[in-house]
């Protein structure tokens, strides 16, 4: 696991080579989205499961950023302003013991960018990235 320092190097390789690091670019949170992924009646629902938290994080508060990280996952919540209209970038990596791998960017605005969503979009990125890991990890142990 990257410590700190090593997690915000990585940060600054990230963010300042945004464009070419983000391998499938910064995904908009739309409406658009919210109900393809089925997460509209997930979050309208507002079920509360403790069970729903699928990883603990250490948090490192700064101005510029949030900073979540444990074992698996590194997580990077930076709010912005885009003229008078604040808006929220978020980007997920892997938190590999020698780097850290940029998997998913995205960004929320308007009525989208409230907590509630910015973590139920999180959440379902985290799930969404473990069982691809586990899909992988899978597929070479057959090998």
């Amino acid at each position: 696991m990257l410590n700190p320092i090593q997690i915000e190097e990585a940060y600054k390789q990230f963010i300042t080579n945004l464009p070419t690091m983000a391998h499938d670019g910064i995904t908009p949170i739309d409406l658009k989205f919210l109900h393809e992924q089925g997460l509209l009646q997930s979050i309208q629902d507002d079920q509360s499961d403790p069970d729903d938290l699928t990883q603990y994080f250490h948090v490192i508060e700064s101005v510029e950023k949030v900073t979540l990280f444990n074992e698996q996952f590194i997580v990077w919540i930076l709010p912005k302003m885009d003229g008078d209209q604040p808006l929220t970038y978020v980007l997920i990596a892997l938190n590999h013991p020698e780097k850290a791998n940029l998997e998913v960017v995205f960004s929320t605005r308007g009525v989208y960018n409230t907590p509630r969503y910015v973590l139920k979009v999180l959440q379902h990125f985290l799930v969404d990235m473990l069982e691809t890991e586990e899909t992988l990890t899978s597929f070479e142990k057959n090998e």
